[in-house]
């Protein structure tokens, strides 16, 4: 790991501690018990996110690299990110961590079958690829699953020690998100060789895809009637994705950095899209909190 992607790390981990005080075990375990909410957002994420980046590339007379990068962006899972907006505007944030740790496992399988279907669509070739372990589900679980474990032991036998913390963490993980997003950029820098006319011609695509994944998780939330919490929840886990795992995908595991170029144009504007987005539904649903 080069020094940005440990600060990266470091400063998600702390964020993940931040968001676990906020939890109990028991919210963790109703999701397991009435899992409802949990098969619903893993059916949206793993059959109807995929489909809709298809559609896509089957609907529009793009550039195939587009079209792959926009597969391989909706198959990657949600991330810290997800779980930060999600806890910010009080979605289900169990609900949103539990995701970030089956889908990391899940990813394992799904993303190099969905992927390899859309290299032979849209590109006409077949290319084999398995996801490391490690770079998939090791830093996974060892910056984002166990700081969260540490954040609800600590509510769990220390609960005045907990709610101490719970005052300063929404400003303190607002400050330490934007510290990533600094990182993330400087890390890409020169790497991605993207350019202006790239952007341009990317940038409409992602902005459907966007809104579509947006509004898909709103409504299959709505349809399985699972309210307000999992409804922002649902549609945050399906809009904002692990955009570093897309990049993984495009350029070592496939070596073709232009697939990637998706993702950075997506990572611009996803996290600010989303957080209108929350702001936008509380204000509408405001008698229903």
């Amino acid at each position: 790991m080069e020094l940005v992607d440990i600060l990266v790390s470091v400063v998600l981990a702390l964020i993940m501690f931040g968001i676990g005080v906020s939890l109990t075990f028991r919210e963790i375990e109703l999701l397991f018990t009435y899992p409802k909410a949990l098969i619903v957002s893993l059916f949206s994420q793993m059959i109807l996110l995929p489909i809709i980046a298809f559609s896509i590339g089957f609907l529009f007379d793009i550039p195939s690299y587009i079209k792959v990068g926009l597969v391989i962006l909706a198959a990657s899972p949600g991330g810290t990110t997800s779980g930060f907006i999600t806890y910010l505007f009080k979605g289900n944030t169990a609900l949103a961590i539990v995701l970030i740790a089956v889908n990391s496992i899940l990813a394992l399988f799904t993303i190099p079958f969905i992927v390899n279907i859309s290299l032979h669509q849209f590109e006409g070739v077949d290319r084999q690829f398995l996801l490391p372990f490690w770079n998939t589900f090791g830093e996974i679980f060892i910056f984002t699953i166990i700081p969260i474990i540490i954040g609800v032991l600590v509510r769990q036998f220390n609960a005045k020690l907990a709610e101490n913390i719970s005052k300063y963490v929404k400003p303190v993980l607002i400050v330490l998100l934007g510290l990533v997003f600094v990182l993330k950029f400087v890390g890409l820098d020169g790497v991605s060789g993207i350019k202006n006319s790239e952007i341009i011609e990317i940038l409409p695509y992602a902005v459907l895809i966007n809104i579509l994944l947006l509004f898909t998780g709103l409504f299959i939330a709505k349809l399985f009637k699972l309210g307000l919490k999992n409804e922002i929840t649902i549609s945050i886990e399906s809009a904002v994705h692990n955009t570093t795992l897309a990049f993984l995908i495009s350029g070592m595991l496939l070596h073709n950095e232009n697939y990637g170029k998706v993702a950075l144009v997506y990572a611009m504007f996803s996290f600010w899209t989303a957080i209108i987005f929350c702001y936008l539904y509380k204000r509408m649903n405001k008698s229903s909190e």
